[in-house]
């Protein structure tokens, strides 16, 4: 009845806010509407492809042809219940994150229970409960269903609704251990954002883990199944198009960074203060930052715990990614709940939930000083959204170490001393 009660005063909020006044004003905020998941943008390449004219063939439209063909059909068909899909879809994100955690946290527990006899003495704290496996999934929707940023980015009617939804579709099918489902639903993300596709590994280690003959052909028929899953939807696209325009329109658009309006992100500044000859080095620099470079030493140090790898990956594309949006952020914040046996080692929550809130605020403060009151300049901007950038890395870094320190101290015990004196756990430089 709870959960029942939430959901329908989250769908009343979106649907208020989003025929009020404001929903214009929200829609064309840089923080949630991007080059990339913008509705308007959406609504221009669907009359485009309507009227034969290809609507890659300019710089305007970036989402797949997937999401130009579903689009243009609801567009036609469903046009004065657009907001009411939006509204399904982010509730249905909310619900699929609720069983899906459901499963998740009673897989951790029943792991847990199975080697609690390895577990160092007065370490009952840092233990998964037994109620968890309710109370923690209810959090998570909440977490979800709540959040400003969240909220905003359905107001907003951007494409990252979709995303959210089809990581949570993702999220739901590999807790069932659907293959198929999973891949096809990580392979629809990654065509619309390509950073996901690093999530692959997570998934293919946590569905190998349930067979136990052969662990390295159930991963290489995951990752195969998911390849061929993505293969066959740009094929698609090509039917849906025409030709392989599409290919350089959406990928290569994410890739080359070819859009500077400015967004939560860290390219925008940097790559229009760049000087075009090291445009390409840093770009791949950048690139990498939010994609490969923490893709093997996070799958060595988490190979065990697949969930929590996906957790971190979800939340570095989101905020290393080109094109970021508070709808990203909203997210993976909403899997924070997950995590809650290592709260006891997380030492920055205040100051990262202090500094989030007050550079929200500041963002549209010191955007209207600089746009529209001419009494400030670009550098205002970017550095309420360094600071909101440098936030999230506290966060999730934050959770990363809290995370080893909870599997230390649970072999090892919480009352750790060296000659004879308490001992304190750091990070080694």
């Amino acid at each position: 009845m709870k959960l029942l009660v939430s959901f329908s005063i989250a769908a009343t909020i979106r649907f208020f806010v989003m025929i009020s006044k404001y929903s214009k004003w929200i829609q064309d905020r840089v923080e949630v509407s991007t080059p990339l998941n913008s509705w308007k943008r959406v609504q221009e390449g669907v009359h485009l492809f309507t009227t034969d004219v290809n609507p890659y063939h300019g710089d305007l439209y970036h989402e797949s042809p997937i999401v130009l063909f579903g689009t243009s059909y609801l567009l036609k068909n469903c046009d004065h219940f657009i907001i009411y899909i939006f509204i399904l879809l982010d509730l249905l994100t909310g619900i699929l994150l609720y069983f899906a955690s459901k499963v998740f946290i009673r897989e951790m527990y029943q792991r847990q229970q199975s080697i609690i006899d390895t577990y160092a003495k007065k370490t009952e704290d840092l233990h998964i409960q037994s109620d968890d496996e309710h109370s923690l999934p209810f959090y998570i929707a909440l977490t979800y269903l709540f959040n400003p940023f969240t909220i905003m980015n359905c107001v907003g009617q951007t494409t990252t609704v979709w995303s959210n939804f089809l990581l949570a579709l993702m999220l739901f099918a590999l807790s069932k251990r659907l293959k198929f489902l999973t891949c096809l639903s990580l392979a629809l993300e990654v065509q619309m954002n390509i950073y996901p596709f690093v999530l692959i590994i997570p998934i293919a280690i946590y569905l190998a883990k349930f067979n136990e003959k052969n662990k390295f052909l159930d991963i290489f028929v995951t990752i195969s199944t998911f390849l061929g899953a993505f293969i066959g939807l740009n094929y698609t696209g090509f039917v849906i198009v025409g030709d392989w325009s599409f290919i350089d329109s959406t990928y290569g658009f994410i890739i080359n960074y070819r859009d500077l309006q400015p967004n939560i992100g860290l390219f925008w500044y940097f790559f229009t203060e760049m000087f075009d000859h090291f445009r390409t080095l840093f770009l791949y620099t950048f690139q990498m930052n939010a994609t490969i470079l923490y893709l093997l030493p996070l799958t060595m140090k988490l190979r065990n715990e697949p969930i929590m790898l996906a957790t971190m990956f979800i939340s570095i594309a989101a905020i290393f990614r080109s094109y970021p949006c508070v709808g990203d952020v909203g997210f993976y914040l909403a899997l924070m709940p997950m995590w809650k046996c290592v709260s006891k080692f997380m030492a920055h929550n205040f100051i990262v939930g202090t500094t989030m809130l007050v550079t929200t605020i500041l963002a549209p403060t010191v955007w209207h000083l600089w746009i529209y009151s001419n009494s400030a300049n670009a550098n205002f901007y970017f550095g309420v959204t360094l600071i909101f950038a440098t936030a999230q890395i506290f966060l999730i870094t934050d959770l990363f170490f809290a995370f080893i320190k909870r599997e230390f101290c649970l072999k090892h015990g919480l009352d750790i001393k060296i000659d004879g004196k308490d001992a304190k756990m750091g990070l080694e430089h």
